[in-house]
């Protein structure tokens, strides 16, 4: 498993979805978990141990409310983690700040709230690094992109 999504509650599955659709784009290994950084502390700390034993190589957590479990990872391990803003309360700009504003030397990458889309395109970014087939699947994705973007819009709009 190359990465791992965390995320604190039940009723966050439907928006980090888009995380595991990016990740299963490029055939990236994933592993979901719900845990919590103020309700299940020792589990979240137990599976991030687990995580740096099997090597996985980048973590996208989503958060909202208190928005602290990205943080939390982040300072329990040096895998790069993502931070993904979750709409709980405040349009999910409480979470966008608590996610971005970390402290000096520990950081969390973070994307747009409830965007774990583009926490899973981080991700996939990374790993391309490292991985010359993904870097290749990365490279033709945006070229088909650009190509989709330019036949639907081309042609002018009608307005």
């Amino acid at each position: 498993m190359k990465v791992a999504i965390i995320f604190g509650s039940k009723s966050d599955i439907e928006k980090m979805k888009g995380a595991a659709k990016a990740l299963k784009e490029f055939n990236i290994d994933y592993e979901a978990f719900i845990l919590s950084a103020h309700r299940v502390p020792e589990e979240l700390l137990q599976t991030i141990e687990k995580l740096e034993r099997e090597n996985c190589e980048c973590i996208i957590a989503g958060a909202g409310l208190a928005a602290h479990l990205p943080g939390v990872i982040a300072s329990k391990t040096v895998i790069p983690v993502i931070g993904v803003p979750l709409n709980a309360a405040l349009s999910g700009l409480d979470s966008l700040f608590s996610i971005v504003q970390m402290p000096k030397s520990i950081p969390v990458a973070t994307v747009g709230i409830n965007n774990s889309y583009n926490g899973g395109m981080l991700a996939v970014q990374i790993l391309a690094l490292k991985y010359p087939e993904i870097r290749e699947k990365l490279v033709e994705y945006r070229k088909n992109m650009k190509k989709k973007f330019i036949m639907e819009n081309g042609e002018g709009v009608e307005l």
